[in-house]
């Protein structure tokens, strides 16, 4: 299985064995330092640099995986969710080569992917059913995975993402994009109690998240401190917004265990590389008695690979997806969307 994730600013390929499991070769390339400038993605300088990048990406994942055209069976794409811009690039391209090859061609959930990431750490293993958090720049949600292909979002962000409210806040407080890496660094030295930022919609029963008024809260403290004692303070500051950041998801994730009787938790998505909250998760699991599911380091931020792994359990279950498939921005991850 060939798979191309092209969802966000990295364009990545990846190439799956014939179990569907094993994985041969992951390619990612990043985008961070054409970003850094504006502190967040630009769509349009993501979309054009996919068309520069998706061919030679791929040639490089069939070559590190010592593979040629010829011996791909399938094809799988992420379809969705994601900037539509930067989708369109691999999903032509995927439809392009599925076409000229004659080979399947299987549209994978962008999410679908995050959920069975872990898997490419513990492959003899399954991880439904579970309570999957996926957290990232652009997606915080929580979702009842009840097995492959049967999903219920029991939560999700109702305004900022976890880690567009990190890179929100280092830009305030002084710090670098990608924020996320940069404010957990800042944090190391800090106080994670010395200012009692918020925790957001954390009231029993309600599952949604809500980051805005966190930021607005670090904001503010910016503002009283000045300048000159927040830049001081950085540490602390950093370190107080991670642990609010940690808290409402580690307390959402609580409650849905709760709510649903899983056993376990799925922790993925870009702010999944986050030190403190992966630790939580795991002395949580210890103590509470939940297996939790982390995949490794590298596989957490966006990777063509967690593509694959998904993209090939579609591929087996008959699934297929015509010519005419389309990127879709806002494509939906629902239990309607089900599989064998």
């Amino acid at each position: 299985m060939l798979a191309i994730e092209t969802s966000c600013d990295e364009t990545a390929a990846a190439v799956i064995g014939d179990d569907g499991r094993t994985l041969l070769s992951s390619v990612v390339d990043t985008q961070v330092a054409a970003h850094q400038p504006y502190g967040g993605v630009v769509p349009e300088i993501a979309g054009r640099r996919h068309v520069v990048s998706i061919r030679p990406v791929v040639e490089r994942a069939l070559a590190e995986a010592g593979v040629t055209l010829d011996d791909i069976g399938g094809i799988a794409v992420t379809n969705g969710p994601g900037l539509v811009g930067s989708l369109l690039v691999g999903v032509n391209f995927a439809k392009a080569l599925a076409w000229s090859r004659n080979l399947p061609l299987v549209g994978v959930h962008h999410i679908e992917g995050h959920m069975l990431a872990p898997l490419l750490d513990a492959p003899d293993e399954d991880v439904f059913p579970a309570v999957a958090l996926i957290v990232s720049g652009g997606h915080t949600s929580l979702f009842h995975a009840r097995a492959f292909g049967r999903y219920t979002r029991l939560g999700r962000t109702l305004d900022d993402a976890a880690g567009e409210a990190f890179d929100k806040v280092a830009r305030l407080i002084g710090l670098g994009y990608p924020g996320g890496p940069a404010v957990q660094k800042a944090a190391e030295g800090g106080d994670p109690r010395a200012f009692a930022f918020p925790r957001p919609t954390l009231e029993k029963g309600h599952l949604d998240f809500s980051f805005s008024g966190l930021k607005t809260a670090v904001l503010t403290v910016v503002r009283e401190l000045g300048a000159e004692k927040a830049a001081d303070r950085r540490a602390d500051l950093a370190a107080s917004f991670q642990q609010a950041v940690v808290d409402v998801l580690v307390g959402k994730t609580l409650a849905a265990l709760e709510q649903t009787g899983a056993k376990r938790v799925i922790l993925s998505g870009g702010v999944a590389a986050n030190g403190p909250l992966r630790t939580r998760f795991r002395l949580e699991g210890e103590a509470r008695g939940f297996a939790v599911l982390i995949p490794p380091m590298r596989f957490c931020t966006d990777n063509a690979a967690m593509i694959g792994v998904a993209g090939a359990r579609r591929l087996a279950a008959g699934l297929r997806d015509p010519s005419d498939l389309d990127a879709d921005s806002a494509l939906p991850l629902v239990e309607e969307v089900q599989c064998a």
